[in-house]
């Protein structure tokens, strides 16, 4: 018998990347986004089931991601992007597994340079733009420099420049001034890139938020990430996107405690009048936040339960009132909520953060996940 669980859809996700894709226009690539292992849900089998629904990119933040991804053969022949690389790191390796490569500086195009050189392969490379997020990317003062030494390698045979790529800031707040801004800045930089004699075949904007708000930001290639998992990063939610990720324990005991008691750690929370508690295995070693103690919803019996108490490293107690709950009973923390239980969006919310970190953060060694569907 299972003590505890984080079950993953993947029929969910070949679902989400199909309707992420169909809401582009014709001849727009989609990039599901697969960094941090998938969000929480498992890079490998994620990869498979989103090339199943259309994707024919994924993305990673690091190399050992995307050199992953080749080794396993996840995704077949689908084109990998990794963009995060700290100085030194066996750049070589992905240019010889075919994974194109992410430059912010004239200093990271050079390491690839000599890279290719040495695996006698051009390096396929996406030059990045800041255009506002003053993070990853080449400040505007700096891309023409980076442009043209990109130009340069390019003639000499050692790199291809495939795509100018960029990133939103505020995407995920409709409106927001800073949307406009850094379109503009998009455009010039892509203008200056012209100017130079570059213009790639690839040019890539939007990530999920702008996937699903700004349809001229879509381009040749759009990068989807926390909508591939069902979930949604704009205020009222997605259409037709079902989230892949729930989370199960089984409740380990079951105790009538008096009013006035304290419960857990510290005694935070104190009883207030005469109730049963059931301690449910999984704690903050598993991934739940610490940050929603005494906040936390999970569903029990039939019924949307409080976690009380400080979340310990093992296990969260939960009021159950006079209700007849019993040791072994399902306790669902959150999933899609079509059944009544709580939404990583509502534990979210109890932790003070954003959805995209419930769902990264949950699972462990002993929290296994289960993978189900008909791509299972």
């Amino acid at each position: 018998m299972w003590q505890a669980q984080v079950r993953i859809d993947l029929d969910a996700i070949r679902h989400n990347v199909a309707t992420l894709k169909g809401m582009l226009r014709p001849g727009t690539a989609l990039m599901s986004v697969v960094k941090a292992d998938a969000y929480g849900h498992g890079m490998l089998r994620v990869a498979e089931a989103a090339v199943r629904g259309g994707a024919t990119w994924l993305g990673t933040a690091t190399l050992d991601e995307a050199l992953a991804l080749r080794e396993h053969g996840a995704g077949g022949g689908v084109k990998i992007l990794s963009w995060l690389h700290s100085p030194g790191r066996p750049l070589g390796e992905a240019v010889a597994a075919d994974v194109d490569l992410s430059a912010s500086s004239i200093d990271a195009l050079d390491e690839i340079v000599d890279a290719a050189r040495k695996v006698r392969r051009a390096a396929a490379v996406h030059l990045k733009i800041d255009t506002g997020l003053s993070r990853n990317g080449a400040g505007r003062g700096d891309w023409p420099a980076l442009v043209t030494a990109a130009a340069k390698a390019q003639a000499d045979g050692d790199v291809e420049i495939a795509a100018i790529w960029s990133h939103f800031a505020c995407a995920d707040e409709p409106g927001h001034p800073s949307i406009l801004r850094q379109q503009l800045a998009f455009d010039e930089a892509l203008d200056v890139a012209a100017g130079l004699g570059v213009e790639p075949p690839l040019r890539h904007f939007a990530n999920s938020a702008a996937a699903l708000t700004l349809p001229e930001s879509h381009f040749e290639l759009v990068r989807v990430g926390l909508s591939t998992y069902g979930l949604s990063p704009i205020p009222g939610g997605a259409p037709d996107l079902r989230p892949a990720m729930s989370v199960h324990a089984r409740v380990a005991l079951v105790k009538a405690v008096q009013a006035g008691e304290g419960v857990s750690y510290g005694h935070t929370y104190k009883i207030l009048k005469d109730t049963n508690l059931a301690l449910v295995p999984v704690g903050y070693a598993d991934g739940v936040p610490r940050s929603a103690s005494s906040r936390g919803l999970v569903h029990i019996g039939g019924k949307v339960r409080r976690v009380v108490g400080r979340v310990c490293m093992d296990q969260i107690v939960v009021d159950c009132g006079d209700d007849d709950v019993r040791a072994g009973d399902e306790a669902v923390l959150f999933g899609a909520g079509t059944r009544g239980e709580p939404t990583a969006d509502d534990w979210a919310v109890a932790a003070d953060t954003i959805n995209y970190e419930i769902v990264t953060r949950m699972g462990s060694n002993r929290t296994p996940r289960v993978y189900l569907g008909e791509s299972a």
